[in-house]
């Protein structure tokens, strides 16, 4: 960031239903060395909603839970990468499920990075703070599928049949 740009904040999303993982989220950025913004929608739906207001400029970073009601975080995923209005947005995948499947259909489907929520606020700092650092040093390409997960405390099968069973469907047939 340039000096006279250390002024202006980080302007984030975070989209998650859980208002306890919202407060986590919110703790996690206190005391980071930049400034920032957040914005936060509970659903998938309301999400959308705001990324294609054409009154709404575009946040800097997306942080993107898996599990919402009425428009789950892989939907979201898609809409977003199929927009050629958005498809250069960063997208973290910010999530309690995890399993190395799933992480690896969401590497393919275009997320820049996978955390996997830590039990500790201090893990959960350092991870979302290392993040947004790399969004802000432009390092927004995907890294290399081993490190495109920030943290890996959890796994979850359940929810991976789930998604991965969404998966198998060619992309257009999975909104009709």
């Amino acid at each position: 960031m340039k000096p006279e740009q250390e002024h202006i904040p980080i302007n984030i999303v975070l989209a998650d239903d859980d208002i306890d993982d919202y407060s986590f989220f919110k703790e996690a950025l206190k005391g980071f060395s930049l400034p920032t913004h957040l914005t936060t929608v509970s659903d998938g739906e309301e999400l959308i909603q705001l990324l294609t207001n054409d009154t709404y400029e575009l946040p800097d970073v997306v942080f993107l839970d898996l599990n919402m009601p009425r428009k789950n975080g892989f939907e979201c995923l898609a809409e977003i990468k199929l927009s050629k209005k958005l498809q250069q947005l960063p997208v973290i995948i910010y999530s309690t499920s995890f399993h190395q499947k799933i992480a690896e259909l969401l590497y393919k489907n275009g997320a820049n990075y996978y955390i996997s929520k830590p039990s500790e606020i201090s893990a959960l700092k350092k991870a979302v703070q290392q993040t947004i650092t790399l969004i802000v040093q432009k390092k927004t390409s995907q890294p290399d599928l081993e490190n495109f997960v920030i943290t890996e405390e959890r796994k979850n099968s359940k929810t991976f049949h789930w998604f991965s069973h969404f998966f198998r469907l060619p992309i257009t047939e999975r909104f009709n």
